[in-house]
């Protein structure tokens, strides 16, 4: 997909349409789109950076939103009739919502930041059953800081941060994977008192 291009020709719709894809599960390059967009306008002066930054906000938090949605109404109710054939149990079920119950905001705030859980983390929280009260907060100042950061920032950096934005999504890449592991081998450590607590903060079958 050449991002340089779609942001040329569509402007601020490419930003619109990668952005909230991504945020809603879609594996595209919503971040690079911002990227390219802030340094095409510092470059060209051909789109304006608030309405980038407006319009990357929106996306990103409807998106999100609609990741949310699907989770809670159809990712929760997957994963409780057929997560046991992808080993996703239901004290596996009951660790996800624990964490999402005690440190659900930070997961979605941060998880804004890191490649990987941007695309998803929305999703995990509705699975999760995390309330959307707490979630829409987190989730609307993640998507604004975010936004306001990539934009401004690529915005002054202009051509050299467009000409190094095809590389934005691998260093990202290397970058989530190296906390996405780091966090699997936390979470593996502490997973029998993880699954302890969670079972008596939910006792019993789930809903």
């Amino acid at each position: 997909m050449n991002v340089d291009h779609l942001v040329s020709t569509l402007g601020y719709w490419a930003v619109f349409l990668l952005v909230a894809a991504e945020s809603l599960g879609v594996p595209l390059p919503g971040e690079t789109a911002l990227v390219v967009a802030g340094a095409y306008a510092g470059q060209t002066h051909h789109l304006n950076p608030w309405i980038i930054f407006a319009v990357a906000s929106v996306a990103a938090i409807a998106g999100d939103n609609v990741g949310f949605w699907i989770g809670d109404k159809g990712g929760y109710r997957l994963a409780r009739r057929y997560g046991s054939k992808v080993r996703l149990d239901e004290r596996k079920l009951k660790v996800g919502r624990y964490i999402f119950d005690r440190h659900g905001t930070k997961v979605v705030f941060f998880g804004r930041f890191v490649s990987v859980l941007r695309t998803y983390a929305a999703f995990l929280a509705g699975t999760s059953r995390m309330l959307w009260r707490r979630f829409l907060p987190a989730n609307a100042a993640g998507g604004i800081l975010w936004a306001g950061i990539y934009t401004f920032a690529s915005y002054q950096a202009g051509a050299t941060l467009q000409h190094l934005s095809g590389k934005i999504d691998i260093v990202l890449g290397v970058l989530a994977v190296v906390v996405i592991v780091g966090v699997l081998l936390a979470v593996r450590r502490s997973t029998n008192k993880l699954a302890d607590k969670a079972e008596a903060a939910y006792p019993g079958p789930l809903e």
